[in-house]
């Protein structure tokens, strides 16, 4: 089974917000997210992806995701690209 990291992004008072998690199903993930049925810190927003990568297993993208949380200036970069492209 395959995994994915997927980093989202959502507009809040003229600031981007970020949100980093993993899954098995990129669309359904995103869909619980913008239905207010993801994480708690995803409810009341409209998110979008803006970084994904597959991973072949569970633990691997795990580890990724933390990586990836604990990162802000990676994450900082992630997003700086997404949106100066």
């Amino acid at each position: 089974m395959n995994y994915f990291v997927y980093l989202i992004v959502t507009k809040n008072n003229n600031k981007i917000v970020s949100y980093v998690g993993y899954t098995n199903n990129l669309s359904k993930r995103l869909a619980l997210h913008n239905e207010n049925r993801g994480a708690k810190f995803t409810r009341g927003r409209k998110w979008k992806f803006i970084y994904t990568k597959k991973y072949h297993s569970k633990k691997k993208a795990m580890s990724e995701e933390y990586r990836l949380k604990k990162n802000s200036k990676l994450r900082k970069e992630i997003k700086y690209k997404f949106f100066n492209a």
